[in-house]
Order: structure tokens, then sequence, then C-alpha cells
């Protein structure tokens, strides 16, 4: 996800990498998942973040899952890796509603960055999390345009909702800003962002909203493979497409570099980030 004028400094999990991959597995090791993040062909260094990991807590195992694109800078990415989970599971609701406790998490988050911008800086980042309780119910929520995509019997079903600015114009102008549409150029904020729905930006929140879109669903004996990307694989691949890649290779972490070698080879500039879950094979 771009931002005209781009400049960071990177970091991926633990350290500095321009490519980084992983895997893991539940506790019963039912449930597999692998990572993989590659950066782009731009002039800054690398701004997508990702979590992928298995917790128990309060005798309950969660799958934890994210992808988080930034924009002028990976500060905000970086943050949203280390507090937003943390964030939504503090959250008093959470084993209750979900839902809300998302969507408050989600809002707080927000509100820390926005209030330390002199340390954060002028950026921002898309989000896209998603939580399996148990290994049965599964929540995902998002801002921007990073996706999630879940595959059921072999057919892709989109669990979010991209945020682009041409499909929430009306939400952006009432709020007092305008939507660009420059030839040869993607919709943008303002001139300036290329998503409607952002953490952080704070030059352009008033502008823009940060509430994610979520949903919910049971896992079940169809349920095959989550798809996580940042857009530098949607904007060059179908939902379907990535399903197909994936669900051949039983190794997730394997599914997830060959759904990076196939944006690649189709020509995506941007930093790439996926995380492949495989719930059953």
């Amino acid at each position: 996800m771009d931002r005209l004028c781009c400049f960071s400094s990177s970091q991926l999990g633990e350290g500095r990498s321009y490519s980084s991959s992983g895997k893991g597995k539940s506790h019963e090791g039912m449930i597999k998942f692998g990572f993989s993040l590659v950066k782009g062909k731009a002039n800054h260094p690398m701004e997508d973040y990702h979590v992928a990991k298995f917790m128990q807590i309060q005798q309950h195992e969660l799958g934890l899952f994210a992808i988080y694109d930034g924009h002028l800078g990976d500060t905000i990415p970086s943050y949203l890796q280390k507090h937003l989970f943390a964030n939504i599971l503090k959250e008093e609701e959470f084993w209750v509603d979900p839902s809300r406790a998302i969507s408050k998490a989600y809002e707080k988050t927000d509100q820390a960055i926005l209030s330390q911008s002199s340390d954060l800086g002028r950026g921002g980042s898309t989000a896209v999390t998603a939580i399996l309780i148990n290994g049965i119910k599964l929540w995902v929520a998002n801002v921007g345009d990073s996706r999630a995509v879940l595959s059921s019997g072999g057919q892709a079903i989109q669990m979010t909702t991209d945020h682009e600015p041409n499909i929430e114009r009306g939400s952006i102008e009432n709020r007092g800003g305008f939507v660009s549409n420059m030839p040869g150029d993607v919709p943008r904020v303002n001139g300036q962002l290329a998503v409607s729905r952002a953490f952080g930006d704070k030059s352009l929140k008033s502008h823009l909203r940060s509430d994610p879109d979520i949903q919910w669903t049971n896992i079940n004996n169809n349920t095959d493979i989550l798809i996580l990307a940042s857009d530098g694989l949607w904007k060059v691949m179908s939902n379907q497409e990535a399903v197909d890649i994936a669900k051949k290779i039983k190794d997730p972490q394997k599914a997830s570099k060959q759904l990076i070698a196939e944006a690649v080879k189709r020509d995506s500039k941007d930093d790439i980030s996926c995380v492949v879950v495989r719930f059953r094979g």
C-alpha cells in the first residue's frame, strides 16, 4: 500500500532484513501456518510487518495472525505488531463479544498512535488481523487494503473489505476531504493516500476513518486455508488464484513463498507479505 513520498527504516520481527520467512503450528499440531515477506522494488526500506503465532490464554488456544502494511515509514506497522493484539486481548469483553472488543481496541490503538505522533512520525499503516479461537471460531478485521481470504472446499471467500478512496468517497468528502483521480495513478485521499482507512496519518486523520470491518465464521471440515496478505499480492492476483496456488502446497511456509514468487513474476513492485494458515492435511 502506498502513499506518495515514502521513506522509512525497516524492521521485520526481531531483526532487520529484506526478506523473512517462518512457520509454526497449533499445540496439537492440527493447524499449521507459514509466512513470508519480501521487500519491493520501491526506493525505501521494507514497511510490511506480520504476526503469526499460537498462544495459550485462560485455557483457550488463540491463533493470532496479522499483516501490517506501512507507508511513510515503518514506525506505525512496527507499533501495531507490538501492541494491537495485546490491546484486543486486554478488552474485558473479548471472550463474550469479540467483535466489540476488536473494534474498541482498534480505536484505542489508533488514538495511542496519534497521541505519540511526535515520536512515531507522520506515517500510517493498514492492518488485517485474524484471531482463531480454539481452532473453531475465526474473527477477521481490517483497515485499509490488506486482505484476508478463506478457502472453503477450494472456493475463495473474501473475509475483508478493501477500503479504497473511490468506494468511500462520500465519507471522505463529508469530512471535508477529496479524492484525486489523476491519469496514470490510483485514486488518493487528498492526492496522497491510496486507502480510505488507516492507522496513523495524523495530517489526514480528519478525512480518514480507522474503524475496522469485522467478520467471523466457524471453522468446519470444509475449511482449507486462510491467506492474509498485503496489497503487493492482491494487486496482481485474484482471491481464487491465490487459493488455487496455496491449496496445492501442503507446507504453508512453502505456499506463502510460492504466492510471493508468483506475485513477483507478475511484476508486483510493492513490498509483499503473506501468511498462510492450513487447517487440514
